[in-house]
């Protein structure tokens, strides 16, 4: 059994200064390939530099909404220019985060035409970030996502309506942590509508330790044994099959060895 993090930050400081220990913790819980993922300029170069040292890591770069408003043609020239390095595998995370606005709207909406645009030139598949923006985000895939190697809404948080809104496009869906608080009831009635051909599992590590690791404050991928514990039963099928299937869905949308 092996289990991917399709989603991690293991250049941020409360995990890369560890990163030989965080590692060999992961693989004791059989999550054994990681997907380290950039979210400006220096932590696109950081990202690629990592994932170059170890086999079973993988670099996903992209410019995070909030920093949007600092996109500009030269940042959008290397960002092309570091995603033709072997060891990256998508585009992100791009997408919009209307929750805490931290560049206007319009110029997170800006910065995510272009990346898809990459995407497309590149055919990569792409990494979705989507907080309180879930039509715009829609309305812009419908326009621009067309033709995508492939989509993913990483972190989902939402309803199971738009759970089925994204599968109906032939989206996937990855859950976090998340998906194991108490109050968590509505994330957990979309997890149950998503087949696991369509479904990912990742951290967002060093932020949102699931259940029953909440209170140890910096997330591992070593904890996603508890998400993914939790979703087999959740969905009630056994855990082996669970895990096969969900990494063999994470390395067909990653094109992984």
């Amino acid at each position: 059994m092996e289990l991917i993090d399709t989603h991690c930050h293991l250049t941020f400081e409360q995990l890369a200064d560890d990163i030989e220990a965080v590692l060999a913790r992961s693989v004791v819980e059989d999550v054994t390939g990681w997907i380290t993922v950039g979210t400006d300029p220096q932590q696109n170069r950081k990202a690629i530099e990592l994932a170059d040292k170890f086999k079973n890591m993988y670099a996903a770069i992209g410019i995070h909404p909030h920093d949007a408003r600092d996109v500009t043609a030269e940042t959008l020239i290397e960002l092309k220019e570091l995603a033709q390095d072997e060891k990256v595998v998508a585009l992100g995370e791009t997408g919009l985060d209307f929750h805490y606005n931290f560049s206007s709207q319009s110029d997170q909406k800006r910065a995510f035409v272009a990346q898809l645009t990459i995407a497309k030139e590149l055919n990569l598949p792409v990494i979705i970030h989507c907080r309180e923006a879930f039509d715009e985000t829609m309305e812009i895939l419908d326009q621009y996502g067309r033709g995508l190697k492939g989509v993913v809404f990483h972190c989902f948080s939402g309803s199971a309506k738009q759970a089925k809104i994204i599968l109906d496009y032939g989206f996937y869906i990855s859950f976090t942590g998340v998906v194991t608080f108490k109050n968590a009831d509505l994330i957990r009635k979309a997890a149950k509508i998503v087949p696991v051909d369509r479904l990912m599992l990742e951290t967002d590590c060093p932020y949102m330790s699931p259940e029953p690791m909440r209170k140890q404050k910096i997330n591992e991928p070593a904890l996603m044994i508890h998400t993914a514990k939790h979703l087999a039963e959740l969905k009630q099928i056994d855990f082996t099959d669970f895990a096969n299937a969900v990494t063999a869905t994470s390395k067909n949308f990653f094109d992984l060895p």
